[in-house]
């Protein structure tokens, strides 16, 4: 019988334009990049400089602390920019694309039979490695501690997420390689978290089936639920696009970050399923697909919940992302009367419109906030979208008044960020959640270490 996960603490925010399963073309672009920022926890410190050629798979940045932790590039190329902000802090490397790609060959030859030095050392060497987070805190993983288990979630339940499985589409036979892999890197067990029904069994891992609305397919619901995290202990999460680019990579000999994501969202004139290259501009992705509507558009890489602005100092397509949002940015509209009109055809987590009435409908929501920063109030409204076993009010109190015994007791190392995205979405005080959070975590390493 299956393991299952039922969770009934959440929200699903149901928006129009989630992305049809049809393949639509995109060029390859000439510019990428590698964003130190995108691995958060990496002390940059340059493996190349301006005029130099590099292979894909190629060191272009290494982490000071570790300096065997690289970010290899994902184009064979050029260096042509090192892109710097205050203090000289590397923001990117900027590698411009051969016409045709070159890999670095790395030796992957009996790889399951390697002890576990040897497929580290294998995994840092490609930049792989980086793409796999830890917690507590929520960074890169510390190759130097090895995990008590390694958590997978083989669920998107964002908004306008599309369906994991259908992203990995051939690299899917990948998948066990990977875990035969992790495997040798943990002292305890993978755990996988899939959607109910999904067709997704790999030999020597706990696969759970979880069903709720979002955030269901969180990694933390998943710890939550089955192993949670104790004060020093470490656990490694990635979700299952990067176990499969690792098992690709395992079966190959090759670093391509090359994989298939999503374009959907409003202001999107031909929303569907692309392949790129992690890196690429997302202009060159999305240029020639936006509507002709000429309100402003947020483009977001990644979701709409915890996704970033595309702006022009975040440009580059995250490695994590697996969709590119566009909805409108919401600064042209005036509302007669705002919020004392009926509003059919508003959303509300709170039942204020009777739009809910109307069953399960989709909505076009703009990027407003709608109200303003105050206090915070006490309502109980983060613990309907909250499913983990914590008070999240409570723990956003204790982090901004950086309380490390109160943190440490409410679980201020199971979570990351992402955890309280839809509790910043229901906020009536309009609080940066995610930011806090994150704050929080980085105070606290800084701290403890």
């Amino acid at each position: 019988m299956a393991n299952v996960i039922k969770i009934k603490k959440g929200l699903d925010i149901n928006l129009v334009s989630r992305a049809p399963k049809v393949d639509v073309s995109t060029t390859m672009g000439s510019s990428f990049g590698v964003v130190p920022d995108n691995f958060h926890g990496i002390v940059p410190r340059l493996s190349v400089k301006v005029g130099d050629r590099v292979l894909a798979g190629s060191p272009v940045i290494y982490h000071k602390a570790v300096p065997e932790l690289v970010l290899t590039s994902p184009v064979s190329g050029e260096v042509v920019d090192v892109v710097r902000g205050a203090k000289r802090k590397i923001l990117a490397v900027e590698i411009k694309a051969d016409q045709t790609q070159e890999y670095r060959d790395f030796d992957v030859s009996k790889v399951t039979e390697r002890s576990r030095e040897e497929l580290l050392s294998l995994l840092l060497q490609s930049g792989l490695f980086a793409l796999i987070k830890q917690r507590p805190y929520d960074i890169v993983a510390d190759p130097r501690v090895a995990p008590r288990d390694i958590f997978v979630t083989a669920y998107y339940s964002a908004p306008l997420m599309p369906d994991a499985l259908e992203l990995l589409g051939e690299d899917k036979k990948h998948l066990q390689l990977a875990a035969d892999v992790l495997k040798k890197l943990t002292t305890g067990n993978i755990y996988l978290g899939k959607k109910k029904g999904a067709d997704l069994t790999l030999n020597g891992v706990n696969v759970y089936d979880v069903e709720g609305p979002h955030p269901a397919g969180n990694v933390g619901v998943l710890i939550n639920h089955t192993r949670p995290i104790n004060k020093g202990e470490t656990v490694w999460t990635l979700s299952v696009s990067e176990m499969a680019l690792i098992g690709r990579f395992l079966a190959t000999g090759k670093v391509d970050y090359r994989r298939k994501i999503a374009l959907a969202g409003s202001r999107l004139s031909t929303p569907g399923y692309t392949s790129v290259i992690s890196g690429a501009l997302v202009e060159d992705i999305i240029n020639d697909k936006l509507d002709s509507n000429p309100s402003n558009k947020r483009i977001i890489d990644g979701d709409v919940l915890t996704g970033c602005q595309v702006t022009e100092e975040h440009k580059y397509l995250s490695p994590f992302s697996n969709i590119i949002t566009v909805i409108p940015e919401g600064d042209d509209v005036d509302e007669l009367f705002g919020w004392a009109v009926p509003g059919f055809n508003k959303f509300s987590a709170s039942r204020t419109y009777p739009s809910f009435l109307q069953g399960k409908r989709q909505y076009n929501i703009d990027a407003r906030i709608r109200g303003g920063e105050r206090a915070i109030i006490v309502s109980g409204e983060y613990d309907k979208v909250f499913p983990m076993d914590i008070y999240p009010e409570q723990l956003i109190k204790s982090i901004i008044a950086f309380d490390i015994d109160r943190m440490e007791e409410l679980g201020i190392y199971e979570v990351a960020p992402e955890d309280f995205a839809l509790c910043e979405f229901v906020c009536t005080s309009k609080l940066e959640l995610q930011y806090i959070v994150r704050q929080g975590l980085d105070l606290l390493y800084k701290e403890m270490h």
